[in-house]
């Protein structure tokens, strides 16, 4: 924040904001097997942090597009959050039912 002068994640530039967006899903994916370690379910805040962070990924990745800069990154980390994501729900969808 100090190094960039900006305090909102959407106008970091290209490698910055992918740093900034790893650093947050590494936080988040970390916190999951923590949780599971411990035998904690997984609870509703962090699957909305999860949703948040991607709609996060989802309006960087507009943007880029609208501004015509390179994004295959940001769409394979999109793509591997999706499938994390409902890696997650169906585990909670699963122990429902048990």
């Amino acid at each position: 924040m100090l190094e960039h002068n900006t305090c909102h994640p959407i106008f970091l530039k290209g490698p910055d904001f992918l740093r900034y967006y790893l650093i947050l899903l590494t936080g988040i994916y970390l916190s999951i097997p923590i949780l599971k370690f411990f035998k904690e379910s997984v609870s509703k805040t962090t699957f909305y942090f999860l949703i948040s962070i991607f709609i996060l990924g989802l309006i960087k990745l507009i943007r880029g597009l609208y501004l015509g800069k390179p994004v295959g990154y940001l769409i394979m980390i999109l793509i591997i959050e999706i499938t994390v994501i409902t890696i997650v729900k169906s585990f909670q969808f699963n122990k429902k039912f048990n």
